[in-house]
């Protein structure tokens, strides 16, 4: 299959690009359906200034590689509102309301919340056009941001991936970048597994403490709006400093890209857990695994979010959602890392022959 005319795609999507617009409230979006041979898409609208076409088309294959490799019987798509999401709430609710009319009809779609949305926003798209997942607790859903769901999956992927590099998580150094509705519960749960937080930043600031940071006074620091670096606990650093902190576990949670090959070449880590998606380049994957580290790819370890959205949908309870979590990752980082050791490949790599496997198997179901 050639690539279509925004220059992207091949023979497993995408099935369709729509791009809405809708000047009077400043509404400006776009929705990639990727694949939907396993099932309806769900992927999560993302809002940012500065989003493209080409970023939402590579987190939507990220999600049908994420729902295929987790077993989901859903295909992969994103949106992106291209917007300030901390704006004023009115603004905001009238543009992600307008988003949501305007892909009504968009079926094989079913929004999520990603960066820049949350749970609330999620329930001004289901009220609009009666179908979304990440929804607040009182209208029925598993609040994935609230409960940590993304960041507990990373957890499980550092308990397997410990006993691959020989690594204790009993005092592992951590350094979260991107101390968000990810980074900031993965802390807490590997805390909870003997893991101390070290290094943490936001986008406006950066903190260290080699003895350990306060997870939860930390995180109750950033709610009202302070940034990481101003938190009394630990030491401000430059944010770019952060890549250097020496650790056993530094976790990308932050924007797509952000680990360049130059980035790469600076860690001083174990083992990267890829919180946010697509957040390394290829030339930075082909550096870490050159120097020894284990990064294990966003697709796998990060399924824990859309994995609690798709136990919401069908029906299912919090205490399902944890423990499909815990089933699916457990058993995808191991099958990635077993993978990648037997063909000689990079993780990621590994995961892409895995999940594009299932995805084109799934293809072969369909109507030819």
């Amino acid at each position: 299959m050639g690539r279509g005319p925004f220059g992207i795609g091949d023979e497993l999507g995408p099935e369709k690009i729509i791009v809405v617009r809708q000047p009077r409230v400043g509404l400006e979006g776009v929705v990639v359906v990727d694949n939907v041979a396993c099932g309806p898409a769900i992927g999560g609208v993302r809002m940012a200034p500065d989003v493209t076409v080409d970023e939402v088309f590579r987190l939507a294959r990220a999600m049908t590689f994420k729902n295929a490799a987790a077993g989901l019987p859903h295909g992969g798509g994103k949106s992106g509102i291209r917007a300030d999401p901390a704006g004023p709430a009115g603004p905001k609710e009238e543009i992600v309301r307008a988003f949501a009319r305007a892909i009504r009809d968009v079926h094989d779609y079913i929004p999520g919340p990603d960066m820049g949305t949350n749970e609330r926003c999620m329930a001004w798209v289901r009220d609009e056009i009666g179908r979304a997942v990440g929804l607040p607790r009182v209208v029925g859903g598993i609040p994935l941001d609230e409960i940590g769901a993304t960041g507990f999956g990373l957890a499980i992927a550092a308990e397997v991936a410990a006993s691959e590099i020989k690594l204790s998580l009993d005092g592992a150094r951590v350094v979260v970048e991107g101390f968000g509705a990810v980074g900031r519960h993965a802390a807490r749960f590997l805390a909870q597994r003997g893991a101390r937080l070290v290094a943490a930043c936001d986008s406006r600031g950066a903190t260290l403490n080699p003895d350990g940071l306060d997870v939860a006074a930390l995180t109750d620091h950033a709610r009202p709006g302070s940034s990481v670096g101003a938190y009394p606990g630990g030491r401000a650093i430059g944010r770019e400093d952060l890549v250097a902190v020496e650790c056993e576990i530094w976790i990308p949670a932050a924007r797509p890209d952000t680990l360049t090959l130059e980035r790469a070449r600076r860690l001083r880590t174990k083992l990267v857990l890829q919180g946010a998606n697509i957040p390394a380049t290829d030339e930075a994957e082909a550096e870490m695994h050159a120097r020894g580290i284990l990064s294990l790819p966003d697709f796998v370890v990060n399924s824990g979010g859309v994995i609690c959205a798709a136990v919401e949908y069908h029906g299912g309870t919090q205490a399902h959602a944890f423990a499909t979590i815990e089933e699916k990752i457990r058993a995808n980082t191991a099958e990635t890392i077993e993978r990648a050791r037997l063909g000689a490949l990079l993780p990621r790599q590994a995961a892409i022959q895995m999940a594009r496997s299932r995805v084109i198997e799934a293809m072969g179901y369909g109507r030819r």
